[in-house]
């Protein structure tokens, strides 16, 4: 099981990482309370228009908070591995492989980079790599929720739902959905792709193969579930 690096404000000014290897994806994971009141100050210096009107937008607090940390240390990250200033980074959409509009998987035009990022609650990921990549992390759900989305998964991992009981059968979910997430966020079609098409499966094997990518659980701590999706080379 993946552990993610955590991010701290300071560390962004000296190179966090070497240029991403080929071989492997780097994760990183940011606390939005840890970030504390000097996140909006970060989001001032290096979020765009758009994203600060986005973030302006929505009404609780705590949303708020963790959608500025997030887009502030997806640029940090972004604009070092780049080698340039985080509020340079052209960032962009491609067009949605659904209606061809521009809402599609977040990209960073002119280079090879490619990013993905989630959040739950207080926990945010997000994920770097060479090639095509996807992050998904979620809170525990009840069985109930399990037994109400179960049937539109695979099918094999619908009968896997099924002989988990109650007290298991919440994070046996969350595990196959965070799974499937990040692969269809990688694949650039998101949940426009029939959840039924693909395999990951339930059971706690840690990482899975499917198609041309490798799929990993992270770790992220009791009550929440995380995958990391990334394209083979």
């Amino acid at each position: 099981m993946l552990q993610p690096t955590e991010l701290a404000l300071g560390g962004w000014e000296q190179p966090l990482r070497p240029p991403l290897p080929r071989e492997q994806a780097q994760l990183w994971r940011i606390d939005p309370v840890a970030f504390g009141p000097a996140v909006q100050l970060w989001a001032d210096a290096v979020l765009d228009d758009g994203e600060k009107a986005r973030a302006a937008a929505f009404r609780d607090a705590g949303d708020r908070a963790t959608y500025r940390a997030a887009h502030t240390g997806l640029r940090l990250l972004l604009g070092t591995y780049l080698r340039t200033l985080p509020r340079d980074v052209p960032l962009d959409r491609l067009p949605c492989s659904s209606c061809g509009q521009p809402h599609g998987r977040p990209v960073v035009r002119g280079h090879d980079v490619h990013f993905s990022l989630s959040h739950s609650g207080d926990i945010c990921l997000l994920a770097f790599a060479a090639s095509p990549v996807g992050v998904d992390v979620e809170k525990v759900t009840s069985p109930e929720v399990a037994d109400e989305v179960g049937p539109t998964l695979h099918p094999r991992e619908t009968a896997e739902l099924r002989a988990y009981d109650a007290a298991d059968r919440g994070i046996a979910f969350a595990r196959v959905w965070t799974r499937k997430e990040a692969y269809l966020k990688g694949l650039g079609t998101g949940l426009g792709r029939a959840l039924s098409l693909d395999y990951l499966g339930a059971a706690p094997q840690g990482s899975t193969a499917v198609r041309g990518w490798t799929v990993t659980d992270v770790s992220v701590g009791e009550g929440h579930a995380a995958a990391l999706a990334v394209r083979d080379i």
